[in-house]
């Protein structure tokens, strides 16, 4: 069965689309399967310009940023240019109150100027290869699955070791459709990476919370950075020495502008969908967890958000863990509403039951997949439970910094209590919490921590199964009867942990007895409870009954591509490089609610708020719209467009990608989904998803015009 299904993968190209044309998120290496619907829609490339690994070609422009973005090469000087909020994380680290360079921006006058960000990558993808004959060499049906999933690891690690013998690359193998069909990706990692502009955070996160995952947005959602490279062109640790990286090859910028119904790919690395999940697995997701998820969110925004409006440091300082934690919570409620509006549930649900009589009609596959679908329902009520109780510690426990903190120091209270350690452990454990301790209290506000910690523990002891409570949890509650502010109060006067300098006192001199007292602390007890119940009671539970719903979704998936044979399955995003294509276009989300496909500056005055943070307009920047002052970035009507919709198929990961023209030419910047949309990683609506493009006319004028960067307009290659 599984060469029937390999068969079936292989000739892919082969089959009709009978789905939605621009639904899909594309691996290039199965360009030519798509190739000839795209330039129907407009592409004027082949395949081979767009992914080729004899020749320069358009994924040689394309990188992952971080562990989860996309950014795109503009110049042939390593200039990169990604979303404000990928970039974020590192515009706050080079950020203080002499710096604040989230509310002022920051713009470097020279390469010198550039600033290095310690721990950033962008990889490149070299190539891909089918491998799955290889990892599924010696895998027989009659298997475990922990002996298949051990033969395919033994498998995976010797082909990924023997792909990059003796090269500076590195491998990695994926699984597609769940395990039926796997990739080998050959990649380059570039190391030294720094920041060359970015807008002030009222342009680069206009609208802020509130308009994220919405339409119609003014957001100037974009940073700059630089790849640097060996004198050689090979990736390297930071350096002086380092020179900026020579790519292979860098994207031509349009500023001809886009109009309903041009072409549009999105080129990019996008996270994780889940299309061909059991009704039981998106029902887990959307009506599930996303629902306790949300309520633990959305009691540390409150707190968070109060406390940042009213204190400049504590803005700085909260500003990335605010977008981290909000960004999910919206796209969460979006994503279970969708679900319900679609009746997804409903229409998996009969799909299922055209599964099983199709099963049962053939003895052979009655045997296989006849009651695939009710094992499937019994595996996910039995793993329910313990994925709540998980919920209940990640986004509990663990969403308490101080509790996450002190459950760092794990490692080296279990190390202090070994009676052989030695110093030399001990010292080299220390002098790297050392560096932890000083970059949490650099952006830490024990007063908005303290309130968190009280209405998240009470939220746990109301809702929580008493089950799975850990075992010092229970003793708090207990004594303490419900009074968890009176709780919060004493556990933060207690504690060292809540204290730099006691911590630092600590580690400066990290003799086990010392670290020994650490163990006794009640912030890391509690911490350290919480971990227990996790690793003990949870994980291995969840790990077991995870690998068996994941064993059912890769029969069911290699069923369901048998069952619908004449269908075209694109795999499910898993963080490769993908393409999606569509066009330009509007959406009406409601009953005489029509939306048009761009917005422009004038929205931008129209939003403005001087007493919300997010709605606050630059000077400057409204300067330039009164006085029209667009420059060569001017639609031909002469408005400035700031953004526009369009129809392709995007997720988490796609932030940054690179949104290009029927040449193959960059015309905006991928940064967001419309609310309606979010549920797309599950079900595709073709006439409610679009993707939220950062026009990229708005991205120059704003380097141009408002920053005066006019060094970094001039290595850009500009289409007129």
């Amino acid at each position: 069965m599984r060469k029937s299904i390999l068969l079936i993968l292989a000739l892919m190209s082969l089959l009709p689309l009978v789905m939605m044309a621009e639904e899909g998120l594309w691996p290039p290496v199965v360009l030519n399967s798509i190739i000839s619907e795209m330039q129907k829609k407009g592409l004027k490339l082949g395949a081979d310009d767009i992914y080729s690994i004899n020749h320069s070609s358009l994924k040689d422009a394309v990188v992952q940023f971080g562990g989860g973005c996309t950014g795109v090469l503009v110049s042939e000087s390593g200039l990169l240019l990604t979303n404000h909020h990928c970039g974020f994380g590192s515009i706050q680290r080079q950020s203080s109150l002499e710096h604040d360079y989230l509310t002022k921006g920051f713009w470097s006058g020279s390469m010198e100027e550039e600033l290095p960000n310690p721990g950033l990558t962008v990889t490149f993808l070299i190539r891909m290869e089918d491998v799955s004959n290889k990892v599924l060499e010696n895998v027989t049906p009659a298997m475990s699955e922990q002996e298949r999933a051990a033969m395919i690891k033994k498998n995976t690690d010797r082909i990924e070791k023997d792909a990059v013998k003796g090269t500076g690359y590195e491998a990695k193998i994926k699984p597609f459709y769940y395990g039926n069909q796997y990739f080998l990706f050959i990649n380059e990692v570039f190391k030294d990476i720094r920041l060359v502009g970015a807008p002030p955070a009222n342009i680069g996160s206009f609208g802020g919370d509130t308009d994220n995952w919405a339409w119609p947005r003014h957001t100037g959602d974009f940073s700059i950075f630089r790849i640097y490279a060996s004198r050689d062109n090979k990736p390297a640790d930071y350096s002086k020495d380092n020179v900026p990286y020579k790519p292979r090859k860098f994207l031509s910028v349009s500023i001809r502008g886009v109009e309903k119904g041009d072409f549009t790919m999105v080129f990019g690395f996008p996270g994780t969908t889940k299309e061909y999940l059991t009704s039981f697995g998106t029902d887990l997701i959307a009506f599930k967890e996303n629902p306790v998820k949300v309520a633990f969110r959305q009691r540390r925004l409150d707190i968070i958000e109060a406390a940042m409006s009213s204190d400049t440091r504590t803005r700085i300082q909260y500003a990335s863990k605010r977008a981290g934690i909000a960004n999910g919570w919206k796209k969460m409620i979006g994503e279970s509403k969708g679900v319900k509006r679609l009746n997804t549930l409903g229409l998996k649900q009969e799909l299922e039951k055209g599964f099983i009589a199709w099963a049962n009609a053939n003895p052979d596959r009655a045997k296989k997949y006849g009651n695939l679908i009710q094992v499937s329902e019994a595996a996910y009520k039995r793993y329910y439970p313990y994925d709540l109780a998980g919920i209940y510690i990640t986004e509990g426990f663990q969403g308490i910094e101080l509790l996450k903190f002190s459950g760092g120091f794990k490692d080296i209270v279990k190390l202090s209590a070994q009676k052989d350690v030695k110093e030399a452990d001990l010292e080299a454990s220390a002098m790297k919490l050392k560096a932890a301790t000083l970059s949490f209290f650099k952006d830490y506000q024990q007063k908005v921590d303290c309130r968190v910690a009280a209405e998240l523990l009470s939220m746990i002891s109301s809702d929580m199964d008493p089950a799975f409570k850990p075992g010092y949890f229970t003793q708090v509650e207990s004594k303490y009867h419900g009074n968890w502010e009176g709780y919060v109060s004493r556990l933060y006067e207690t504690s060292v942990f809540a204290d730099c300098s006691k911590i630092l006192k600590i580690l400066s001199d990290p003799r086990a007895k010392n670290i020994k007292k650490l163990g006794n602390d009640p912030a890391f007890l509690l911490s350290a409870s919480a971990a227990a119940v996790m690793d003990k009671k949870v994980s291995p539970v969840n790990l077991e009954i995870s690998r068996t719903i994941d064993s059912l979704q890769r029969v069911y998936t290699e069923g369901l591509m048998l069952y619908q044979a004449g269908k075209t399955f694109y795999p499910d995003a898993n963080s490769s490089l993908r393409i999606a294509y569509g066009k330009v276009d509007d959406y009406s989300p409601a009953d005489a609610v029509n939306y048009q496909y761009y917005t422009t500056v004038k929205g931008i005055l129209q939003k403005e708020n001087p007493d919300i943070y997010d709605y606050v307009v630059e000077p400057r920047l409204k300067e330039l719209i009164i006085n029209r002052d667009f420059g060569q970035y001017a639609d031909k009507d002469g408005t400035m467009h700031v953004a526009y919709t369009a129809s392709n198929h995007t997720t988490g990961g796609n932030s940054g990608s690179p949104v290009l023209d029927g040449n193959g030419s960059l015309i905006g910047l991928n940064f967001d989904r419309n609310w309606e949309g979010t549920m797309s990683d599950l079900q595709y609506d073709p006439d409610q998803c679009r993707n939220i493009v950062l026009d990229i006319r708005y991205c120059l004028f704003i380097i141009d015009r408002f920053a005066g960067a006019q060094r970094l307009i001039n290595e850009m290659k500009l289409l007129k």
